[in-house]
């Protein structure tokens, strides 16, 4: 039996009918299979590509079946779902390659009697692909787009009602591409050139980020086990449009800083090496779980200035009422600015979810701005693109409390390249995936008078 198609089966049941997040599942599973590199990267293309391309791959299955796909067997369905993306989505598998290896998954993974199914139904989807053709036309443009971009239709109708249909369009397409690693080089230790030396002889091909000056972007990479420079500290993981917060917080060595919902610890680490690991970060979360990743970060990367806390966000203001010179929110949020790095996460979003959030994200800043002493700095950010979650907090935010004001964002930015210069004049940053080819990304800077 094929070990990658077998294993992708494996891992695409734990996701949809385990609730199992797919990186994570897809981590064990690689770590434990004996797989060669080429079918390393072939399990992980089966899992990532059927997990993104979901409910799309189920309303062309249901083209070639005339019982509910709610009642197939779990297993059965996996198999058939990653025929169908085998067949419609790659290109370089032939065929009857992916008749012939669905048929003997069937058999090998206790389905012998199911087997002709499978084979009958995937052979009838090389036969008629017509069947599957995506809805085109007026009154059936977004819902084409939606199957064909692979994206929730209710999440493509919100978007086209608020960005256009075109604009809706170029950023499911981003969301579709390969996301890029970028590192952030940890600058108590080195300078992004010395970092970019030993990439070069470790084989890593990288190239200097252009929107922070520690940033740096890596082009292609073996393990990241195996990513010297990763894993003896000298560079953190950290998505470019994440790094700028540090930037727009703008600590003062020796400040005490907070940062609200600081898990896993990828700002908190980057404001700590802003003040050169001189000061105090107190990193907040609820998890413990979670407090535990923020000190293996801070113990990798050298830091000793940060102290992570147990403690709810909305509790912040009651403990350190008026002590910090500033303060970081970055909000829980709905997370639609990294959809390409997340495939699975489009289908677990729901409209309702978006509308409950920005009452829990006001609640966070209202406790977190009481922490703030007069003339420290409030910040906010989140990694949606959403405006309800984003700019409408921060207005009706300040629209409460006088005491606060806004302060020009863009005045913060690292002077580096172009694509900076192109938001200097930002009140408050909201970079777009599509647009800025980064991570979708809000920040809004405040001050206390």
């Amino acid at each position: 039996m094929d070990k990658a198609r077998e294993a992708a089966v494996r891992v695409l049941f734990e996701v949809h009918e385990l609730g199992a997040y797919a990186n994570v599942a897809l981590g064990k599973a690689l770590k434990a299979g004996r797989f060669t590199e080429t079918d390393r990267r072939f399990l992980t293309e089966l899992v990532y590509g059927a997990v993104k391309a979901g409910d799309t791959l189920d309303w062309m299955l249901k083209k070639y079946i005339t019982r509910p796909l709610s009642k197939m067997q779990p297993t059965v369905r996996e198999i058939l779902r990653l025929g169908i993306y085998q067949l419609f989505f790659l290109d370089k598998v032939p065929p009857s390659a992916v008749c012939n290896t669905s048929v003997e998954l069937a058999k090998c993974m206790g389905f012998l009697r199911l087997s002709g199914m499978v084979n009958g139904i995937l052979r009838t989807a090389v036969r008629e692909p017509e069947r599957a053709a995506f809805p085109e036309g007026k009154g059936r443009a977004t819902e084409g787009l939606a199957l064909r971009a692979m994206h929730p239709f209710w999440l493509v109708k919100h978007w086209v009602k608020e960005f256009g249909f075109h604009q809706t369009e170029a950023l499911c397409r981003f969301n579709n591409e390969e996301p890029v690693l970028s590192l952030r080089v940890n600058t108590l230790r080195a300078t992004r050139d010395d970092i970019m030396k030993r990439l070069a002889v470790e084989g890593v091909k990288a190239e200097s980020s252009s929107w922070a000056p520690e940033g740096i972007r890596i082009l292609s990479h073996g393990s990241l086990d195996a990513m010297k420079a990763l894993q003896e500290g000298y560079a953190q993981v950290q998505d470019e449009s994440s790094m700028l917060v540090a930037h727009i917080l703008h600590p003062n060595r020796g400040d005490f800083v907070i940062d609200a919902c600081a898990a896993p610890g990828g700002k908190a680490t980057h404001i700590a090496a802003q003040m050169g690991d001189a000061g105090h970060v107190l990193a907040c979360d609820i998890y413990e779980h979670k407090l535990a990743r923020i000190r293996e970060n801070a113990k990798r990367l050298g830091i000793t200035s940060i102290t992570p806390v147990l403690l709810d966000a909305r509790e912040i203001g009651a403990h350190y009422a008026g002590r910090a010179d500033a303060v970081l929110v970055d909000a829980p949020c709905s997370g639609l600015g990294v959809l390409r790095r997340k495939g699975d996460a489009r289908w677990r979003k729901t409209l309702e979810s978006l509308k409950e959030l920005p009452t829990l994200q006001l609640a966070i800043l209202e406790s977190a701005a009481k922490a703030v002493k007069t003339g420290g700095t409030l910040v906010y950010s989140t990694c949606t693109i959403e405006r309800t979650e984003n700019r409408d907090v921060i207005e009706s935010f300040l629209a409460a409390h006088e005491e606060f004001m806004l302060e020009k964002a863009g005045n913060f930015l690292p002077e580096i390249t172009e694509s900076v210069q192109l938001h200097r004049e930002d009140d408050m940053i909201q970079l777009m995936p599509h647009v800025d080819n980064t991570d979708g990304f809000f920040i809004a800077r405040m001050r206390r008078r």
